[in-house]
């Protein structure tokens, strides 16, 4: 599933996509996928993120406009 306010939340924040792959303890290239929809976001990523950005993740899953 794509979920683009990955993304947008990383590029917001001045981030790269390495910063947040170590924040995840992950590869770069796993989380790329990630942001480009072609992996499935597990539950434990999405909420490390949520809480990294300071949002819900009902924002980050785009059921909610706001953060």
């Amino acid at each position: 599933m794509y979920f683009p306010r990955i993304e947008d939340l990383r590029t917001d924040s001045d981030k790269t996509q390495i910063q947040i792959a170590e924040y995840l303890h992950l590869n770069r290239e796993v989380y790329r996928r990630y942001e480009k929809g072609e992996r499935e976001l597990p539950v434990w990523a999405l909420i490390k993120l949520a809480d990294l950005y300071r949002t819900s993740t009902d924002y980050i899953l785009g059921r909610t406009d706001q953060r």
